[in-house]
């Protein structure tokens, strides 16, 4: 088991590698870099990686959105494509209409990725239902924000599969908010994956997974790390320093306190917007970021 806690798999394997001199079976990793941004994609191919990660079998791809933090020119459409291209391939063909699901507490500014994500999302089914030759250029998408067990007695899977029951999309993409071991991921990363999600697992309190097995369905999962546990932050600033702590010691000590930045309102309504504009190209493929500004601006 990882002493150090992260909902990102390329932050579990590298925790793992530095615990275990031996390369870990049924893992591959592959970097490479499309429009300046850095991907990171690892496969979890086997039961054994997955239950050494804490991670369940399938591809994780991380965007790194360094360029984007910096402002460089051209930074929000190039990362918004690149983060567009890669929930295309995750997602594969679609042909109906696509869930998006908009997970966490808006209440809360480190757990509202999924709302002020929703926020900035083009919401179409209604439309193609209704006025279909009109609106043939895009796709057809419906979105929801369950809200939390705590403020509405109700599972958020229990939720999303009445709706999933109701109106039969192909596929849902949920959005919500991650843990990181490192202060400097903090919404300057972007994980997509093809293995569903656990709501409330960013901020430690993990809920029933929306996945295949509990909706029928495929799940994207769509994570920005913004906040960090604690005890995982105090282990690696001690093993920086060259000090050997009690993992389980501090763990215990520190309990469930999670750290996030001081600017974390502008930082999460930032990677938000990035994250709405990608998921828009990447259901609506006939359209320009330019478009996305002009309909949801």
């Amino acid at each position: 088991m990882l002493s150090r806690r992260s909902d990102l798999a390329m932050e579990a394997k590298k925790i793992w590698s530095e615990d275990h001199p031996d390369a870990l079976p049924g893992v591959e990793e592959d970097v490479s870099t499309r429009r300046g941004f850095e991907v990171v994609t690892v496969d979890v191919k086997s039961e054994e990686a997955a239950r050494a990660l804490g991670k369940p079998r399938g591809r994780y791809v991380t965007v790194e959105l360094g360029r984007f933090l910096r402002r460089e020119d051209d930074a929000f459409a190039d990362g918004v494509q690149v983060l567009a291209e890669v929930l295309r391939d995750l997602l594969g063909t679609v042909n109906g209409p696509v869930l998006v699901v908009g997970l966490g507490n808006p209440a809360i500014t480190p757990d509202a990725v999924g709302h002020l994500t929703v926020k900035n999302t083009l919401i179409t089914r209604h439309l193609k239902d209704r006025s279909p030759d009109q609106f043939r250029a895009f796709g057809s998408v419906a979105a929801l924000e369950p809200g939390v067990l705590g403020t509405t007695g109700v599972e958020s899977v229990d939720t999303v599969g009445a709706l999933v029951h109701e109106i039969h999309p192909e596929a849902v993409i949920a959005v919500d908010a991650l843990a990181s071991r490192s202060m400097e991921r903090l919404c300057r990363t972007v994980q997509v994956s093809d293995t569903g999600i656990v709501p409330g697992s960013g901020v430690g309190n993990a809920r029933a997974a929306l996945s295949r097995d509990t909706l029928g369905v495929p799940v994207i999962a769509l994570g920005v790390p913004t906040v960090v546990d604690a005890a995982t932050l105090t282990l690696d600033l001690a093993r920086e320093a060259g000090a050997d702590l009690d993992a389980d010691a501090l763990h215990k000590a520190a309990g469930s306190m999670i750290v996030t930045p001081r600017e974390i309102d502008s930082a999460a309504a930032s990677i938000s917007r990035l994250a709405a504009y990608a998921l828009n190209l990447a259901l609506h493929p006939g359209l320009t970021v330019e478009d996305v500004d002009m309909l949801v601006g």
